[in-house]
């Protein structure tokens, strides 16, 4: 590793890398040197974030996985690493909000589905990846949480209770995994401008409830929460774990 290639050579998996923050994540991370398998349903996606980073220090190599479901998980893994080799850095950053609205009128299916795909994936990920890591002496985690998981969202709790359970969920990997030189840490983005999150920027009203105290004016962009996940990810960030890296403008100040 070199400085202007922070992540040489290293082999990173993540999730939902297609669109949106995983998308610049993966970008800042070939940038870097990184070979990144990125995964998510809509292979198409993942295929044309390959073409569009072509030439790159680093490759990409796309792998079509509904994150919800363990057995795709696991050949995930198992093809990853044929291809690439073991896994260095893992980003869980696939999530799902399927309930926006009133607390009451949040359903049992909406609660399943959202700990399914913001929490039960990473979960999986983490324990079919960390016993490699073990290993071979260390490795980065990065889960993607919010500030919705540190402050309720408006209209959002359950989206809320998921990102907060899985800050949690870095903590604790944090304590268990440190002494194996495994960093565990986590990004809580604010308002990113992304199509995941047009619900609430694309509305005044809803973006003034979710964001009306943010410090810094404007849109945070994909890019902001990338540069924060190379930042982790890297030797830079070498003392660090169990933290929650915030990254919205100061809209919690």
């Amino acid at each position: 590793m070199t400085a202007d290639l922070p992540l040489a050579g290293r082999i990173a998996l993540v999730t939902g890398g297609g669109r949106g923050i995983g998308k610049a994540i993966t970008r800042r991370f070939v940038e870097a040197g990184a070979h990144v398998a990125i995964a998510s349903r809509k292979l198409g996606h993942l295929q044309q974030t390959a073409i569009e980073l072509g030439g790159l220090p680093g490759d990409v190599y796309p792998v079509a996985c509904h994150v919800g479901k363990l057995d795709e998980l696991e050949r995930t893994v198992r093809e990853v690493e044929a291809h690439f080799g073991p896994i260095d850095i893992l980003v869980n950053n696939s999530a799902t909000n399927v309930q926006n609205g009133p607390a009451l009128q949040a359903t049992d299916e909406q609660l399943l589905k959202m700990v399914e795909v913001n929490v039960l994936a990473a979960v999986r990920l983490v324990r079919l990846v960390a016993p490699g890591m073990i290993a071979r002496g260390g490795g980065a985690i990065v889960n993607m949480a919010s500030v919705s998981g540190l402050t309720p969202q408006p209209g959002g709790i359950l989206y809320s209770m998921t990102k907060a359970a899985l800050i949690m969920l870095t903590r604790g990997w944090a304590r268990e995994l440190g002494p194996h030189k495994i960093r565990v840490n986590a990004i809580a983005p604010g308002l990113i401008q992304t199509e995941f999150s047009e619900y609430f920027w694309g509305d005044e009203e809803r973006r003034k409830a979710f964001a009306g105290d943010q410090v810094l004016t404007g849109l945070g962009q994909p890019e902001d929460v990338a540069n924060a996940a190379l930042f982790l990810a890297a030797a830079d960030a070498a003392f660090i774990t169990g933290q929650v890296l915030v990254v919205d403008g100061g809209m919690l100040a």
